[in-house]
């Protein structure tokens, strides 16, 4: 299939599936005039590198998870799992990092509305 059905199959820009290609997390091959072929195959491993997008993981990130899709072993289990792990961790201190800016949001939203009754009041009285 031709990238266009491709895109329109896993619902994912043409531009985002020349970017996969270029990270190295899709392959196609070549017609005679250069456009780009894909197997079957593809729709799923797009949606699947899409699901590892969403989940916040970088284009590097998925590249070193892939080999345990494509070729399962033990290594290569253990390679994914540890990374996996590590993102983990990452995700779970954004997360603190979130939740810590959000409550101090909160806060200064608090001062201001305080500041602002204080100026209402003052004004009516």
């Amino acid at each position: 299939m031709r990238i266009g059905e491709l895109a329109s199959r896993t619902k994912a820009s043409v531009r985002s599936l020349r970017y996969y290609e270029e990270q190295g997390l899709l392959n196609s091959t070549r017609s005679a005039s250069g456009q780009r072929h894909y197997t079957e195959n593809e729709v799923e491993r797009v949606m699947f590198i899409q699901r590892l997008y969403a989940a916040g993981l970088s284009s590097s990130t998925i590249a070193e998870l892939l080999p345990c899709v494509e070729a399962p072993s033990e290594d290569n289990s253990e390679a994914a799992l540890k990374r996996m792990e590590q993102e983990h961790h990452r995700l779970s201190q954004h997360i603190t990092d979130l939740i810590r800016t959000r409550d101090a949001l909160d806060g200064l939203m608090a001062a201001a509305r305080a500041h602002r009754e204080s100026l209402r009041t003052a004004v009516a009285g």
